[in-house]
């Protein structure tokens, strides 16, 4: 997202430092960071750490002196693009949910004008308390948005609900408040990285897809405001926040999950770099050196794109076509073929395993290329060009 002002709220849970890296990671991106912290807070981080890792003076005091007029809580909340509490404490949720206004963030929380975000830590057992969830229940009607928790090890020992989300979860979370939903209320449902295709118990047939394109258009889609189903190939990436993963080896169980949901998608995408063949004689142990060499029988994969498109109630279908040459082409004869409304294209010695990509946009208006950019600034824009052929919801 474009640079924003963020106004990071500190409260006084272990977690507290997750939020000097999340500081570090907002710095990092371009954002000006201005830090409050409750007394508590200063016992797990020193105020110096924020004002360290964010380059502005940190507010702990409901009367500090420092802002126009001595008015912190309207001087700080005025000029922020967004209000992220970062751990939210369980004590903290209730002074929100019931407009106590008894230290500087929750001043603030009740003066502000811009978005207001909480990020909740506690222990598993206090997250679930009833009145706690009644307290998260009140905050999401009211408009506020609840990042998390996530579950897993808790820092008391205890395993469940109620972990902080990571930094990075957090600034992947905090981008999507400032996109255009433009895919609001749509299911989409896109394939991702390679297939694996056996030989014997070891080897197997596979391509050098990293899966980056897939996974940035994946949180592309989440931060537009779609629901969005991912069917991935091997990869050594993280599941994008808030997409559902469904992980698959060879294209036949690629196949076998596209299907499953394809019927409930609005859009198909098929980003994957799905194998062509299969091998038909695939060894059950793994193959030995001999005095010959073994003889590989190669067997035809379904189609995923061009079956999905052909569906009776086919969802608004995207094709990816990685070319070496004659890139329009190829592209151009793969989307008639197949029956797609838009296809992405691209050679694959500028787009397959890195970080920037080049490609060409093709459907039935014709030919258009878009200069290259890095994936994530090309998924946004791939987005955009989506949303725009669209039929009406």
């Amino acid at each position: 997202m474009s640079a924003r002002r963020i106004l990071l709220g500190v409260t006084g849970g272990v977690a507290a430092y997750k939020a000097a890296e999340f500081t570090r990671l907002l710095v990092k991106a371009g954002h000006t960071v201005e830090v409050v912290m409750t007394e508590a807070a200063t016992r797990f981080v020193t105020p110096v750490t924020f004002q360290a890792l964010s380059g502005n003076a940190v507010y702990a005091d409901l009367w500090d002196p420092r802002p126009h007029n001595a008015m912190a809580h309207i001087e700080l909340s005025r000029r922020a693009d967004v209000f992220i509490i970062a751990p939210a404490t369980a004590n903290t949720l209730y002074k929100l949910a019931h407009g106590v206004s008894d230290d500087l963030i929750s001043t603030l929380a009740a003066a502000r004008t811009c978005p207001l975000v909480v990020a909740p830590a506690m222990n598993r057992q206090m997250w679930a308390n009833p009145a706690n969830q009644r307290n998260v229940a009140q905050l999401r009607a009211d408009g506020v948005q609840v990042f998390g928790p996530a579950s897993g090890e808790q820092a008391c020992g205890e395993v469940g609900e109620g972990r902080m989300l990571e930094p990075e979860q957090l600034l992947e979370r905090l981008e999507a408040l400032f996109v255009p939903q433009r895919l609001a209320g749509r299911k989409v449902l896109m394939t991702a990285g390679p297939t694996f295709e056996p030989i014997d118990a070891v080897r197997g047939i596979t391509n050098i897809s990293s899966g980056k394109m897939g996974y940035a258009l994946a949180r592309a889609c989440r931060n537009a405001g779609a629901e969005v189903t991912l069917v991935s190939g091997p990869t050594g990436l993280p599941c994008p926040e808030g997409v559902q993963r469904l992980d698959v080896g060879t294209a036949r169980e690629m196949y076998d999950a596209v299907l499953r949901h394809a019927g409930s998608a609005d859009i198909f995408i098929g980003v994957a770099a799905v194998a062509d063949y299969r091998v038909r004689n695939r060894a059950e142990h793994k193959l030995k050196k001999g005095d010959s060499v073994p003889v590989i029988e190669l067997e035809e994969n379904p189609d995923i794109l061009a079956t999905v498109a052909s569906l009776p109630a086919a969802p608004f279908c995207v094709g990816f076509a990685a070319e070496s040459r004659n890139l329009l082409e190829y592209a151009d004869a793969k989307r008639r073929r197949k029956k797609v409304p838009l296809l992405v294209a691209n050679l694959v010695q500028k787009a397959m395993g890195r970080d920037t990509n080049e490609v060409l946009l093709l459907d039935d208006a014709g030919s258009h290329a878009l200069p290259e950019m890095d994936k994530q600034a090309l998924a946004a824009r791939l987005v955009e060009e989506l949303a725009a052929r669209l039929p009406p919801a």
